[in-house]
């Protein structure tokens, strides 16, 4: 993890200090039910949490008894051992290191998602609030990054807002996924372990029982989850290649905050960059970078193997936590996002009315007009516009074969931008539910 992208309730589920206290609670909850069981004594489980429940592990002291074991596992239980005193012999007993680390791992990815829906769901609130500030805000809608039909900027919210509502289920469903807890024993059989142990653990502990574990908990759990976010980063990028276009200075409609002392050059002092968006790219770029690991971590050799477990201690920890950084940085760029109306109609008239070309054609057709003559009469016009030979509505006008079928009046209404945003309610009442939206509606017009 870097510190430059990294937040601390995120970075806290990865520290070591964490996975140690995880790795004992699950120890110690084993170690409960195995006293219920009557398989350890009740004095050796309550002399477990006694000693262990408020213990500072010793960081230090586990990797050096690591480098001798070779083992990180046995190098806990031997410094834990330490702590608890005679009693700690009945730890582990017919448990597996894979028990304790697949367990363990699920309860952190568990925990970052949780992080990382409360991040989306900040994110759903900056989005919303200023879908409905702009909701009746023309813009030119681009498709190839050529002008195409009037949409407003509020649309363009929403949209986002659909789709990081839908990341934000596959958040959910991913979290789901990952929460099962597996205290199986050697190859997965209970030989060793009752699996009414593996039941209590995975209560006291929040999690799901491991319907078959073969020693680990198979990885096509972890995959669907590391995908899933790797699908929410591309949504983060998304967003910010908008955002991205739309501060050119060409275009100039919207505008990252640019805070008092900022510089945006250290060469050029009127620059104004997007840099929050170009690092959300980046940063996305990463995150999915991650998605390919762990689907090749989904075939392991038998019952188990360690393929898995140098790929999960970088990508556990980096891919949450770019992944916080991002969406918290996004909802942080929504939020304060600098809008320009202004230019937003002088881009809608940039092109003459060639925006209009559609509804132009159709009216055309309505009057008899065969499509493919009616776009070729349409068509010609807007060529005399792109070649700077006059306005489009002008042009029509003169044009026979449009005077013949349309009157000046029917000729003008095609020309109406609020006929684009008729729908408007429709959409946001799709996205955000109908009490959501207003029932009167405002009428967009040149």
């Amino acid at each position: 993890m870097i510190p430059r992208y990294t937040r601390p309730e995120m970075a806290a589920i990865w520290d070591p200090q964490t996975r140690y206290r995880i790795w004992f609670e699950i120890e110690a909850h084993a170690a409960d039910a195995m006293a219920e069981l009557g398989i350890i004594p009740k004095a050796a489980a309550k002399a477990i949490w006694d000693k262990g429940k408020h213990a500072k592990f010793d960081i230090a002291r586990i990797e050096a008894i690591e480098r001798d074991v070779k083992h990180d596992v046995i190098a806990f239980l031997t410094h834990l051992a330490e702590i608890v005193g005679p009693q700690a012999r009945f730890v582990h007993q017919g448990m597996t290191s894979s028990d304790v680390l697949d367990t363990c791992f699920n309860v952190q990815l568990v925990r970052a998602a949780d992080l990382l829906i409360e991040d989306v769901d900040a994110l759903l609130a900056a989005l919303k609030r200023r879908a409905f500030e702009h909701k009746n805000t023309p813009t030119i809608g681009r498709s190839h990054g050529i002008h195409a039909e009037p949409t407003t900027f509020g649309v363009k919210l929403a949209y986002a807002y659909a789709e990081f509502a839908r990341a934000r289920e596959r958040l959910i469903r991913a979290r789901t996924e990952v929460a099962t807890c597996a205290i199986s024993g050697a190859v997965g059989t209970f030989a060793q372990v009752d699996p009414r142990v593996e039941e209590h653990v995975a209560r006291a502990m929040g999690l799901a029982v491991e319907a078959v574990s073969t020693q680990v908990i198979p990885r096509d759990r972890h995959a669907m989850y590391f995908a899933t976010l790797g699908v929410v980063a591309s949504s983060v990028e998304r967003l910010a290649t908008e955002i991205r276009h739309l501060q050119r200075t060409e275009v100039l409609e919207a505008e990252e905050f640019f805070s008092e002392g900022q510089k945006g050059s250290s060469a050029m002092p009127h620059k104004r960059n997007p840099v929050l968006s170009e690092n959300l790219t980046g940063l996305a770029r990463t995150v999915r970078a991650y998605v390919t690991p762990a689907l090749e971590d989904v075939a392991l050799w038998h019952e188990r193997d360690i393929s898995h477990s140098s790929v999960e201690r970088v990508i556990g920890p980096d891919a949450t936590t770019i992944l916080d950084f991002a969406l918290a940085r996004l909802a942080g760029i929504i939020d304060k996002l600098v809008i320009y109306p202004g230019n937003m109609q002088k881009n809608l008239e940039r092109l003459g009315g060639l925006i209009h070309s559609q509804r132009v054609m159709i009216a055309l057709t309505q009057k008899g007009v065969a499509r493919e003559d009616a776009y070729a009469i349409v068509q010609r016009n807007a060529t005399r516009v792109w070649r700077g030979e006059g306005d489009f509505l002008s042009l029509l006008a003169a044009d026979e074969d449009v005077r013949k079928h349309l009157s000046a009046t029917e000729l003008q209404e095609s020309f109406d931008l609020g006929y684009h945003f008729k729908h408007v309610d429709t959409i946001f009442e799709r996205v955000f539910g109908k009490a959501e939206v207003k029932p009167e509606r405002r009428r967009i017009s040149d």
